[in-house]
């Protein structure tokens, strides 16, 4: 029985309901492209902008109802950015090419938010402004990682600098080059940032005492060490709003 798109197969006492969502069933007007055009990217579902990255479903299966199976495999785009291309392509109707422009897709929107002009650069205003900033890549790590918001003396974001990769110690990290692409660009001051891919944005010691280091390295050298935040998932920690390791 064929229904408002949907297929109902009655087997015994259970039946059992399989959503298609092919294009060709939807309305015109209703469609991710046409919908794209009529509203614009701001009135557009998660769904529907990934439904026109994926284009088409495996056979009996639309662009639709392939975003929401790889929304709901990978828990959202935060999950989507975690995945990586062989995990794309375990889902039936993703392949290479689609797996790279899913990727490349989500690559570029991190990108876009430090490729602005000077006059738009964004402004840090409180740590919540930086968090915001990183939390997207960064809660989504699986592997611990040392970056640094290099600002400008108005506190506008000049560019990101990936420092480190390992768990967050004196012992294997070098101070020194956590400064080198703030004295390189000759920004004024910098933030900090690590992640905890367990899920807790709680400060370990380690946390404190390297924050320590980099403030008294920073007024060294003549950079300030704004803020140390801890990010992780969706939660992070700011080590100077907790007064964590700038009591020095």
């Amino acid at each position: 029985m064929r229904e408002s798109g949907l297929t109902v197969d009655v087997r015994g006492r259970e039946a059992q309901v399989e959503y298609r969502a092919l294009i060709s069933d939807i309305p015109e007007g209703e469609r991710p492209r046409e919908r794209f055009r009529a509203v614009g990217p701001a009135g557009m579902s998660q769904r529907e902008l990934l439904a026109i990255l994926v284009r088409m479903g495996p056979r009996g299966i639309g662009a639709l109802a392939l975003a929401d199976r790889l929304l709901l495999e990978f828990d959202g785009l935060s999950g989507l950015a975690r995945a990586d291309l062989d995990e794309l392509q375990r889902i039936e109707g993703i392949g290479p090419v689609k797996a790279v422009e899913i990727k490349a897709a989500l690559e570029l929107g991190k990108r876009m938010i430090l490729s602005a002009p000077e006059q738009q650069r964004t402004q840090i205003k409180a740590p919540a402004d930086a968090a915001q900033m990183l939390m997207l890549e960064m809660g989504v790590l699986e592997q611990e990682e040392v970056r640094t918001l290099l600002l400008d003396a108005r506190n506008r974001v000049v560019s990101l600098a990936q420092i480190y990769k390992g768990s967050l110690n004196t012992a294997n990290m070098r101070i020194a080059d956590v400064f080198k692409p703030a004295i390189r660009a000759n920004c004024a001051s910098i933030i900090v940032a690590h992640n905890h891919p367990s899920g807790d944005p709680a400060p370990s010691a380690d946390d404190v005492k390297v924050t320590r280091t980099l403030v008294d390295a920073g007024k060294l050298l003549d950079v300030e060490v704004l803020d140390h935040i801890v990010i992780a998932q969706n939660r992070y920690v700011s080590l100077k709003e907790r007064g964590l390791g700038f009591d020095s």
